[in-house]
């Protein structure tokens, strides 16, 4: 009887240090990724806006002109979202794995570039590594999305959203949603995990661009202005 109660209460401590670990491993998954992910990407965006500012003047890229591949993993432009603050700035590199979403919002590889026609389809975290897209079910119809690239801005404005199965692929079609169609508009989609803390569904925002501004105009003033209501 004695050794049982020894054992017994050997199993429960060892189920309190697990338990113990696993809380503490949840933590680093949810605090700590965010805290070194979020130092990394800003670390990043200033690197990129360096390099954008140290471009020649007056290089621009036509919206008829096919934007040139961007190498696999590279860093190459940086989103921003009034609606989620006005610091806002995420770095977007080409490629979705999952050491690239860690590093910031990931480009579906094969899918248009910024402001070209077809669909610009992105990803994002909504948890963990920096969670870029952590509010993206708050984004609302007209809400603008910028994605700055060397040579110019684009400016989307949010068209709507849907709730789809992490098998719909269809969603970053050229046309979204429309397999096989032949794309004439710009698309922007941005895709993450739902509900939050969750894979079990895709949070899917479509925007369509509005205009493409060359880089070495700027944005006109109040394009960044948060917007109004929730």
């Amino acid at each position: 009887m004695k050794l049982m109660r020894w054992g017994l209460g050997l199993t429960g401590d060892l189920l309190v240090t697990a338990g113990l670990l696993l809380l503490l491993f949840v933590g680093w998954q949810l605090w700590w990724t965010d805290v070194t992910a979020n130092r990394a990407q800003h670390g990043t965006v200033s690197t990129l806006t360096r390099d954008f500012a140290a471009a020649p003047k007056g290089s621009t890229t036509p919206a008829s002109q096919t934007p040139k591949p961007v190498v696999f993993g590279k860093a190459f432009a940086i989103v921003r979202i009034p609606r989620f603050g006005a610091d806002y700035a995420r770095p977007v590199l080409e490629g979705t794995s999952r050491d690239i979403l860690q590093e910031g919002v990931g480009h579906y590889d094969g899918t248009a570039l910024p402001g070209d026609v077809g669909n610009f389809a992105v990803a994002g975290h909504r948890t963990t590594y920096g969670r870029p897209f952590h509010d993206i079910d708050r984004l609302r119809e007209g809400d603008v999305v910028v994605v700055e690239t060397r040579t110019a801005y684009s400016v989307y404005a949010v068209k709507r959203h849907v709730i789809v199965a992490p098998t719909a692929v269809d969603v970053i079609a050229p046309v979204p949603q429309r397999p096989g169609a032949k794309p004439t508009q710009r698309w922007m989609t941005m895709t993450a995990c739902h509900p939050k803390y969750s894979a079990a569904q895709r949070y899917v925002v479509f925007a369509e661009l509005v205009r493409t501004y060359p880089h070495a105009e700027g944005l006109p003033a109040g394009t960044l202005a948060a917007p109004k209501g929730d």
